[in-house]
């Protein structure tokens, strides 16, 4: 499997928590997706005979863009690169822009899966993010999208300031009302440089403590396992066939192509990243120049890379997989470090393939750096 991602840098306005890259001004616009288009085309040949399973417009917000617009990117894609017949196409959309008129025109496009970053559902957790939408349009947005898309998938945000757990379960509730077939839900994390860091740091915002967070991400666990959904990957939870097929590569260590400023891409030895200024990546691009910066993997590299994702995911750590693609001194050095972890009911092994116990998966990220291999002298 691979895939192509597509970053679209715009948003309304910042969301108070976020540190992707972005811009609030949509002066640059047309130049972008001209930017974008001629960036596919430039890239083509990394993909010569490989096959396009899944793209992805993400961002920033993706749903910014008109229909129209998104369509010529997909132009783009598909008459530089080999697709699949029935790819899963996914678009990011923040509520406020997913009118009843933009979601029949979508439905009507090749965008097959819309991801709906919701967060929440109350008001007040909606201003404390500095969000674009409201409740209310939260609610309507999925109740038209249900109507003419059958995979769609809502964002959630848990360990909110002030966010008890009788207000989680009423955001995972009002959630599960929908029937939709995929959610993601993730920790409030209060990144560098970022309007909730300087909240924090002025002790305007108070954050949870990790217990309060750890509360809510079992009472995450236990109601989507109730409700038939997997937890496949830590964050991620979908009912039987709607598991994100994009996501999944990733994890998976699957090759990938990353367009637009700060876009990131993989082709299983090396790792390559655009500039992400907007203004360099569209001069850079329309003098046919790639603005990309890449490390060559070493093989530790890929076995921390391995061990991250996988402790992550249903799919586990291989213990044969590490034997045959990095070495049996990086198979012996996991059952090694992984001795005590397992002893604490943190990890658990299946055959020969180790997984994060229920108790384990909100630490899961911590235990794997500690199953990381430090040393690069074995490269």
């Amino acid at each position: 499997m691979s895939g192509i991602y597509i970053h679209i840098p715009f948003c309304k306005q910042a969301c108070h928590y976020c540190d992707f890259h972005f811009s609030t001004s949509m002066g640059k616009k047309e130049a972008m997706i001209g930017a974008l288009c001629k960036e596919l085309e430039l890239r083509k040949s990394e993909f010569k005979n490989i096959k396009v399973e899944t793209i992805y417009f993400g961002g920033g917000t993706p749903s910014m863009l008109d229909t129209d617009e998104i369509l010529r990117i997909l132009d783009s894609v598909y008459s530089n690169y080999q697709v699949i017949e029935n790819p899963e196409i996914t678009l990011e959309a923040n509520p406020d822009d997913l009118s009843e008129e933009k979601i029949l025109q979508l439905a009507k496009s090749p965008i097959n899966r819309l991801s709906i970053g919701v967060q929440s559902f109350f008001e007040d957790d909606l201003r404390l993010m500095n969000r674009a939408h409201n409740a209310t349009e939260a609610a309507e947005c999925i109740e038209l999208a249900i109507r003419h898309f059958d995979n769609i998938s809502v964002d959630l945000i848990y360990g909110m300031p002030n966010m008890t757990k009788e207000r989680w379960e009423e955001n995972i509730n009002r959630t599960l009302s929908f029937n939709i077939p995929h959610i993601s839900s993730y920790a409030l994390t209060v990144e560098p440089k970022t309007a909730l860091a300087r909240f924090v740091e002025k002790g305007i915002v108070i954050p949870i403590e990790d217990e309060v967070a750890q509360e809510h991400f079992n009472v995450l666990l236990d109601k989507m396992e109730a409700a038939g959904y997997e937890s496949y990957e830590i964050s991620n939870f979908g009912k039987p066939g709607y598991f994100s097929k994009n996501n999944t590569a990733y994890w998976q260590q699957k090759k990938y192509l990353g367009i637009g400023p700060s876009a990131h891409s993989y082709n299983g030895e090396q790792r390559a990243w655009n500039i992400n200024n907007n203004i360099k990546y569209i001069k850079s691009i329309e003098k046919g120049e790639l603005p990309m910066e890449a490390e060559i993997l070493s093989t530790t590299d890929k076995y921390n890379e391995y061990v991250m994702t996988g402790l992550r995911t249903v799919w586990g750590v291989s213990l044969s997989k590490i034997a045959s693609n990095y070495g049996e001194a990086y198979k012996e050095y996991l059952m090694h470090r992984s001795k005590k972890h397992v002893e604490e009911h943190l990890l658990h092994w299946n055959g020969d393939t180790l997984l994060v116990t229920k108790k384990g998966k909100f630490l899961a990220d911590g235990i794997a750096a500690d199953l990381f291999f430090l040393n690069s002298d074995k490269d």
